[in-house]
Parts: structure tokens; sequence; C-alpha cells
């Protein structure tokens, strides 16, 4: 047995039957793509296992990669602030990021890295069940919606999409870091933000025979190079 495979049969089989701390143990030792070489650590993904909201930003930066969790830093601080804004804290919902290794150098994930990771994260929203999935920025938003429109033309827009086998209510926002270096975002995330008590009370129609994101017909490169 070729180095790696077996720890990719256990991924595989995590993907269709255990539960989500389970597959985070699987996915820990992923060898899918050459950013398992690089990285310090997977940086699966953090908080209630049940959530009805999920956040999902690009990928782990340097202390993500070193901590093993996502939006660690003045980002994650102030992802805090706002959702405390909303009385919700970290613990009351799960945020996790596309890719689950950091590149190097926090360089934009390449195309071949978003596809052996994309199979992860659907995974997981599978496993918790979300309400809403709320995407940070451009990339997660190209990504998950499966459209080329950027953060600027959509954010604080809710619409119904598929996930893995999953129908969420997808919500752009703009990314935390935005507000870091433009003040003024700060209030349009906090415009945004308000809205999410709203959407976690709104009823989702089950899942229809809509295609899984990421398995379209379409080739997974027509999406991906819309996100750089």
């Amino acid at each position: 047995m070729r180095p790696g495979a077996a720890v990719a049969e256990a991924v595989a089989a995590a993907e269709v039957e255990l539960p989500l701390a389970a597959f985070a143990d699987a996915v820990a030792g992923c060898t899918r793509c050459p950013l398992a070489k690089t990285r310090t650590q997977v940086v699966f993904g953090s908080g209630a296992p049940d959530a009805d909201l999920m956040f999902v930003g690009e990928a782990p930066g340097f202390h993500e990669d070193r901590q093993g969790v996502p939006f660690v830093g003045a980002a994650g601080q102030l992802l805090g602030k706002l959702l405390a804004g909303i009385g919700l804290t970290r613990g009351d919902v799960f945020v996790a990021n596309v890719l689950k290794c950091r590149p190097p150098g926090n360089r934009d994930p390449l195309p071949e890295e978003i596809e052996a990771c994309e199979g992860h994260l659907f995974h997981q929203i599978e496993l918790i069940r979300p309400k809403v999935v709320v995407t940070l920025g451009n990339f997660a938003t190209k990504l998950l919606s499966g459209k080329p429109l950027g953060i600027t033309r959509v954010h604080g827009q809710e619409q119904e999409v598929v996930l893995g086998s999953l129908r969420v209510v997808l919500y752009p926002l703009f990314h935390p870091a935005a507000a870091l270096y433009t003040p003024r975002m700060l209030d349009v995330l906090e415009a945004d933000f308000a809205r999410l008590p709203e959407l976690l009370g709104r009823p989702v129609e089950p899942p229809g025979p809509a295609p899984r994101l990421g398995l379209a017909p379409e080739p997974v490169e027509q999406v991906q190079l819309g996100l750089f």
C-alpha cells in the first residue's frame, strides 16, 4: 500500500459514517494535497457540533496553523465582538475554513488544493446541519454560492443553496479583517450581523433534486477560476 493510502481510506470511510469528532480525527491525517507537507497541523474548525449557525472563511493563517483553531488573533476577536452583539458566543456557533491547511506564505489556495479539500467542508456541513452558513469574504462566497459575484455586490443578501446534501441559507459577509483595515466597514458588518437572528428563525425547505455544489455538471475549474 502506497504511503498515505491508509489515511485516505480512513478519511473516505469517515466521510460516510463517522460523527463530527471522529471525522475531525480522520481529517487530521489528511494527505490529499501537498499542503500536508508544509502545514503544522490541520485546522479542522471549532465550536458547537450541532450549531445552527456556521461561519466559513478561506484558509488558516500563520497563527491558526500554529494553534489549530480558526480565526484567532485580531480578526477572531472582532468576530467574537460581532457575535456578542447578537447575543451569541464562539461556543454557540461553528467556525471553519474552506481549506483545512495553511498555504505557505498565506498565498491564495490553488485550484487543486480547493478540489482536494472542499469535500471535507461539505461533509462538515452535513454533520453539523446548520440552518445558516455565513461565508466570510470573496473566496468562500464564490465557492459556496457557485457564482462569480464579489462580496461587495452580495454581502447581506441571503440565498438558499444545497451544500453537500443539506439545503441551507447562505449569507455572505465581509471578512472581519476588512474592518480592521477600513474602520467604516465595521458599520456594514454590524448591520449585516444584525439580520442573523431573523435568518436563523426562518424555515428552510427540505433538500430537493438540486445538484451538490462542487459536483455540478460543469468542470470544477470553471467555478474555481473565478475565485482569484
